[in-house]
């Protein structure tokens, strides 16, 4: 790939050992995908129908995460798992069971899409819970054995909560993408901020959909990742085929004090849904970023995506390229 800037860094920790597969002879894409994909079957443990967008992160020297397992009841439910390399997995066979004091909060109806995030002494858990409608459920672990529950975070119609690893101006920080109670032909991304991870407010507008790929709607992906030129997100996008939605993935780079103001932002995707395991599925034509894994003394990017609502992929990308196809692609 052309440098066309400077070399940009990521902001944050060293993972020496996170999963990386070089560049493929002779591809030219920003993003490239695992050759082991899927990397994460629909039937890795008994009860599942499907594993796909679950979010995975670094923890005591190997990996940890919440992943959405569709059980055999079409039931949409949360397991944890845990990882040596990030790539094989073993993940619990019985549903996360949430600690929580009040019984109408904790009470359990579904829930999907998980991001984790550290923050601060603990791993938090955003996931799209059931409170008379979809809105973002809040949770935390210390050990991703025992789960505690908290107050969502917002009223139904919310979808793709996804919080920053750090305070902005002193506040939690979390990008949303208020929706409806059905399946949402349309979204725009938001931001919100909360003093205590209860009261949120400060609510700012991100982005909106825009043209082509990301037409119908848009939603934030993983975890906003620190970098030199700002908060580098991942986010999927949709379009509205004659056969239905088609999700990709592009980036955005966010202001670092005000990560409400887009710098730039792809006009092509990164990723899109082009590979079988990707095409044919539970929900055909689907790419769904969860969770990605960098290493700052490297510019590594770990990517992990769920494929057309049924298993979980891997991609990887140089921050340096990354950022720099985000600039010399970008249309706001």
């Amino acid at each position: 790939m052309s440098q066309l800037y400077d070399k940009q860094t990521i902001v944050g920790e060293a993972i020496p050992n996170m999963p990386w597969e070089d560049r493929p002879a002779g591809c030219e894409d920003v993003v490239w995908r695992s050759s082991r994909n899927p990397i994460i079957p629909r039937d890795l443990i008994p009860s599942s129908n499907s594993i796909f967008n679950s979010a995975v992160v670094p923890c005591n020297g190997g990996f940890a995460g919440v992943f959405r397992c569709d059980n055999k009841a079409r039931r949409m439910v949360l397991h944890s798992g845990k990882s040596s390399d990030g790539i094989r997995w073993e993940i619990d066979h019985d549903m996360i069971e949430f600690i929580c004091d009040d019984k109408e909060v904790g009470y359990f109806e579904y829930g999907y899409d998980p991001r984790v995030c550290w923050l601060e002494d603990r791993y938090y858990v955003t996931w799209c819970n059931w409170y008379h409608g979809p809105t973002i459920g809040v949770g935390y672990t210390y050990d991703f054995c025992h789960f505690y529950q908290a107050e969502n975070a917002f009223l139904p119609f919310n979808r793709n909560g996804v919080l920053f690893p750090r305070k902005i101006g002193g506040n939690y920080a979390m990008l949303s993408r208020p929706s409806d109670n059905g399946h949402t032909p349309f979204g725009d991304i938001f931001y919100s901020e909360s003093p205590d991870m209860c009261y949120w407010g400060k609510h700012r507008h991100v982005m909106a959909s825009s043209r082509g790929w990301q037409s119908t709607k848009i939603g934030a992906g993983p975890t906003p990742i620190e970098t030199t030129e700002g908060w580098l997100m991942i986010y999927h996008g949709v379009i509205t085929s004659c056969n239905g939605f088609v999700y990709s993935a592009g980036a955005a780079l966010l202001d670092l004090d005000e990560p409400w103001k887009v710098l730039y932002r792809t006009e092509p995707y990164i990723l899109s849904p082009q590979k079988l395991y990707e095409c044919v599925g539970d929900v055909p034509n689907v790419v769904f970023p969860c969770a990605a894994v960098s290493d700052a003394p490297t510019g590594r990017i770990a990517i992990y995506y769920g494929g057309a609502d049924t298993v979980v992929c891997m991609a990887f990308a140089q921050v340096d390229e990354l950022i720099d196809f985000v600039k010399s692609h970008s249309r706001l």
